[in-house]
């Protein structure tokens, strides 16, 4: 999230940009919970939502730019997409973990489908294990 967030704000700075902080709960994960732990369930990630989008407005803040926030549940590359529309963001910066093959089978990426879908660019910030990666291209490549 660190570097995600200091490209967005670097970013941001350059172009005097309002940053818009977004957060999305995937509710298609959260309607497995049982039904009994649900609500603790989903204030606990409401709060993770809430720190985290607070942790990077006031980074934001700091370096002198408008910020706003917010914290949406459903579909991300959906939620994502439509707040932009909403808010007539310029850009989108996101961050990507770089899964490939049978994991990203599995699991989807948020970043490919924002960033095909979009009707504004898409940055996307490598938010992986950096040195794993390093070691898989290593491998690959002889570097």
């Amino acid at each position: 999230m660190t570097r995600v967030a200091e490209h967005a704000l670097s970013l941001a700075e350059l172009c005097e940009a309002t940053v818009h902080v977004l957060y999305v709960v995937d509710e298609t994960a959260y309607a497995s919970i049982p039904k009994d732990t649900r609500e603790r369930v989903r204030e606990a990630l409401e709060g993770d939502g809430e720190s985290a989008t607070k942790t990077i407005a006031e980074r934001a803040i700091a370096r002198g730019l408008t910020v706003t926030r917010e914290v949406r549940w459903g579909d991300p590359a959906v939620a994502i997409i439509a707040y932009a529309v909403e808010n007539d963001v310029d850009m989108i910066v996101m961050g990507t973990r770089g899964k490939t093959g049978f994991e990203r089978y599995l699991l989807g990426s948020v970043a490919e489908k924002v960033v095909r879908v979009s009707p504004v660019p898409v940055v996307t910030v490598y938010a992986g294990d950096r040195e794993a990666l390093l070691s898989e291209l290593n491998d690959l490549i002889g570097i």
